[in-house]
């Protein structure tokens, strides 16, 4: 019996106690996460066909209708909230004509939340396009616009040229007390304005904003003339300009001589 003890006590003092209990804790850990992930496996299968029952639009659009965002949403697969792909509802958002862009985030448990960015249209290009307020083209109905927007033309990859010259132009007509409606830039690039009196400037291609300022301090010399209006004034020169006149009409002319 005393054998027996003495044997039993070296086997206690060999085992190492502190290795015995960390790989207990350790066996005790990886069948905790085994469980878990189990656990979470069987929730998502559960939930696997949980669907988006809900989309709320951010943004405050105004040319696009919230009838019209979920109509290109509900061309993507709604079935699963899980499953659902984000960037797919954001080119379709972003495919609609007065939309510049979109975020898509989705909110748990059904709800898919679309931030909308929209065109600001400043401009109509080429006759069939509008401008943005970054100079960028983009093709949507114009007769969402209630406000006159002035007409831009030029060759393709000019817009954001042709919208700073607009910009530029129209705050120096602005302060001279002229509005500039039209401006287009032909394939030589060379310049033509149109302001809203009905007068055609012809810039040419160089010294554009010395050309305006020319005919801004000249203008008040071509109004002497009682019996024409201004038409056309061709500034391509190094100095002075040249002036094509509309005549009168006779009921014009007689009011002319009225105020006088």
């Amino acid at each position: 019996m005393k054998q027996f003890l003495e044997t039993l006590s070296q086997i206690k003092q060999r085992i190492n106690w502190s290795l015995f209990f960390g790989l207990g804790f350790f066996l005790l850990v990886l069948i905790g996460l085994v469980h878990s992930f189990v656990s979470v496996s069987n929730w998502m299968a559960s939930e696997k066909n949980s669907q988006i029952k809900q989309v709320v639009v951010l943004g405050a659009p105004v040319y696009t209708s919230e009838k019209q965002i979920l109509s290109a949403i509900r061309k993507a697969d709604l079935s699963s909230f899980f499953e659902l792909d984000v960037n797919q509802v954001q080119d379709l958002v972003v495919d609609l004509p007065w939309v510049a862009s979109a975020s898509i985030r989705k909110q748990w448990p059904d709800t898919l939340k679309v931030f909308v960015v929209e065109h600001v249209p400043v401009a109509v290009w080429n006759d069939d396009q509008l401008l943005n307020d970054k100079g960028e083209a983009f093709q949507a109905p114009k007769k969402n616009i209630t406000q006159p927007l002035p007409d831009l033309f030029g060759p393709e990859g000019s817009e954001q040229e042709a919208w700073q010259t607009f910009q530029q132009f129209h705050e120096l007509f602005y302060i001279n007390n002229f509005k500039l409606t039209s401006l287009a830039l032909s394939e030589r690039f060379s310049w033509q304005l149109w302001l809203d009196n009905g007068i055609k400037l012809n810039l040419g291609r160089e010294e554009k904003a010395q050309r305006v300022q020319r005919f801004i301090d000249l203008y008040p010399y071509l109004l002497k003339r009682k019996d024409a209006e201004v038409d056309v004034v061709d500034l391509r020169y190094d100095t002075g300009l040249a002036v094509s006149w509309k005549q009168l009409q006779s009921q014009q002319l007689q009011q002319q001589k009225s105020k006088a």
